[in-house]
């Protein structure tokens, strides 16, 4: 019961992942449509426009990713979910009623606020209430939900685009309200992060919310009570040492590395380049001979097999081998991938050449990519950027490593196609080269942190505090404190 109730907060809490991995994807239907094109109304400047809808969104990410750890340490985990569900509704309204396309830019950047502050809370949430030997699992859902979303978003705004009128692309973009008021009312009925009572000193509850994770038997109870004992001690000793300032995350050598690498690893999930690998897809497509449907086939088929091979990697493999070895294995296997489509591209051009053989491989390769990816930075950039800080500087840390995150996707999603357009194949050698650095990176400063509790981690980063010797200095420093009171 423990493990399947577990499972299943986690899951619907990665609603909020759903909604990530929708809003990113539909869009790029949306703005093909001839209806959304006759409502911006202006054809000389629709690209530059249709990119600034996309843009404005993952701006607004960032921005929300940015304020949510003040949130989540203020109001907890479960308020700022619903907080991010809330503003997703506000923001989704705003774009599926837009009267004008200003309305729709602000509806964009206000739903890309809500996006960013659940895309930094969903994962933080499920890592405080996983149990350490399925943290990977658990935490991993917040990719499954997004490629999932993404699936979705697909399939939705192929079969909008046989619509008549405004409601070709007001109806996808409305259909977001659905999920986002089902996390707005559901999260109420979700515990509250144990880790988080503890630092308000609702001690009582947390116990609670620890024993129902862990389940109703006896030997449940018993192990709950083992790892509260542990949680309580270390974040009890942690609230004397530390605060909750941004500088907590460079103060020692520990926390230094700690950031490095929750950082490093959202970035290096960038540097994959998974948001412009299938840039020569549909030439590739047009090169083969594809009807248009066999191109939205084959187009689907792809971005299904990410949510496919993440499930099978999340259930059977990541709380097995750990986080390290998967994290070598994609950056190596991109180094290959985007070594082979590059060597195509350029040697057989998709849109000249007449090499069927060679688009076949091109496309494979593309395909390759995704199932990497989802074998490695796709889930496991979520677990660790949320697992190795402690329990004070979770928040913050989780969302400076978003963050970051955040930014290099608006960098690359700013500088992909002007650098497509100029040097076309050239730009996959920046991927190799960032790759190649990547698991060199990993292989000598990354940690493994599989099986370890939260609390663990200390000892993983070399920073690992004497909680009875901080318990008693603290005792001692409030008596120090209470006597001169007494004599008064």
């Amino acid at each position: 019961m423990g493990r399947l109730y577990n499972i299943g907060i986690a899951l619907f809490c990665a609603i909020g992942s759903f909604l990530f991995g929708y809003d990113s994807g539909i869009i790029s239907s949306v703005i093909t449509f001839s209806e959304f094109k006759g409502f911006v109304n202006n054809a000389s400047n629709y690209d530059s426009l249709s990119g600034a809808v996309v843009s404005t969104f993952t701006g607004g990410c960032f921005f929300g990713a940015a304020g949510a750890g003040w949130v989540n340490d203020k109001y907890g985990r479960k308020r700022t979910v619903q907080l991010g569900a809330l503003i997703a509704l506000w923001g989704c309204a705003m774009q599926a009623g837009a009267n004008n396309f200003a309305c729709m830019l602000v509806g964009r950047i206000v739903a890309g606020f809500a996006i960013g502050i659940l895309s930094m809370t969903v994962p933080l949430y499920n890592t405080e209430i996983a149990p350490a030997k399925h943290r990977g699992f658990v935490v991993g859902l917040t990719q499954q939900m997004i490629g999932i979303g993404f699936i979705v978003a697909n399939w939705v705004g192929y079969g909008c685009q046989y619509l008549e009128g405004n409601k070709q692309w007001r109806l996808p973009l409305g259909l977001q309200l659905a999920p986002a008021f089902l996390l707005f009312v559901g999260a109420q009925f979700m515990p509250r992060s144990p880790r988080w009572l503890l630092e308000q000193g609702r001690d009582e509850e947390a116990h609670a919310v620890v024993r129902l994770l862990h389940g109703t038997t006896p030997e449940s109870h018993k192990s709950a009570d083992l790892e509260f004992a542990e949680m309580q001690e270390t974040i009890k000793a942690e609230q004397r040492v530390r605060s909750r300032s941004l500088s907590d995350l460079w103060a020692t050598r520990g926390m230094l590395r700690r950031t490095l690498v929750a950082v490093g690893v959202q970035v290096f999930g960038q540097f994959s380049g998974i948001n412009v690998i299938n840039y020569f897809g549909p030439s590739m497509y047009r090169a083969l001979g594809l009807s248009a449907g066999q191109s939205l086939l084959v187009q689907g088929i792809y971005g299904a097999v990410g949510p496919i091979t993440n499930f099978f990697f999340i259930t059977l493999i990541l709380d097995t081998v750990g986080r390290k070895k998967p994290l070598l294995f994609g950056a190596g296997s991109f180094v290959v991938t985007y070594s082979i489509l590059t060597a195509i591209v350029a040697s057989f051009p998709p849109d000249q050449s007449t090499n069927l053989s060679a688009q076949r491989a091109g496309i494979a390769m593309i395909f390759m990519t995704s199932i990497f990816f989802s074998l490695s930075f796709g889930p496991v950039s979520w677990v660790l950027a949320s697992e190795v800080f402690p329990t004070r500087t979770r928040s913050i840390g989780t969302s400076v490593a978003t963050c970051a995150n955040w930014a290099f996707n608006v960098l690359f999603s700013q500088v992909s196609n002007l650098a497509i357009n100029n040097i076309s194949w050239k730009y996959y050698l920046i991927f190799i080269c960032l790759n190649a650095i990547d698991f060199v990176v990993i292989a000598l400063f990354f940690p493994e942190t599989k099986g370890k509790t939260l609390e663990q981690m200390a000892e993983v980063f070399g920073d690992a505090l004497d909680t009875s010797d901080m318990l008693d200095s603290g005792a001692h420093e409030k008596m120090d404190h209470h006597e001169p009171d007494v004599e008064k």
